[in-house]
């Protein structure tokens, strides 16, 4: 199922670069599939952690798509995920915000943990090499309200504080955002 769910991402993602970079887009759902593996060998849960952003990110690609080619639990997964990109990037923020912490299925959890975690490493290697201007590769170019969407990840994720992984993703949202953080995007 990994490797199927490998091939599915790559072709679905082909041509797709990283925001702001010449990297193929495909180097961060593999890198989310790679750290889901050393949390859990469950290999539904690596392969939604490799096609979390194909429903989001791809036109061709939808949840009945998934949940034909890899099942019920995958689809879910993946659909939890996948945020609403006709709505605005606040709107969108907070839902994933309030999804997260209300969320109790710790799979779908993880490969959110695991998504944001890889971000955050991209975040953090070019925000040293860029500095502020990094920002503006984003929709949202406002540091400050980056700042308080990744608190927010923090906190509503704050249940699986048990894993590394967690620990070393609350410490990079330290590292990159420090001072800037906020509760509220107001």
């Amino acid at each position: 199922m990994i490797d199927k769910a490998i091939a599915f991402a790559v072709k679905a993602h082909e041509g797709q670069p990283r925001k702001g970079t010449e990297i193929p887009y495909i180097f961060h759902p593999l890198e989310v599939g790679m750290i889901v593996s050393r949390i859990t060998d469950d290999e539904e849960v690596i392969a939604a952690g490799v096609l979390h952003d194909t429903v989001e990110d791809c036109e061709q690609v939808t949840l009945d798509v998934i949940r034909q080619e890899f099942g019920d639990r995958v689809a879910r997964i993946v659909g939890l995920e996948s945020e609403d990109k006709s709505r605005s990037w606040v709107e969108r923020k907070s839902a994933t915000i309030r999804l997260l912490e209300q969320e109790t299925m710790r799979e779908a959890k993880i490969v959110a943990l695991a998504d944001k975690l890889s971000n955050i490493r991209c975040f953090y290697a070019d925000y040293c090499k860029l500095g502020e201007t990094f920002w503006q590769r984003f929709n949202m170019k406002d540091k400050r309200m980056q700042g308080w969407y990744y608190k927010g990840l923090c906190d509503s994720l704050s249940d699986l504080s048990d894993l590394e992984e967690y620990r070393e993703f609350c410490r990079m949202v330290q590292m990159v955002f420090g001072d800037v953080i906020t509760d509220s995007p107001e």
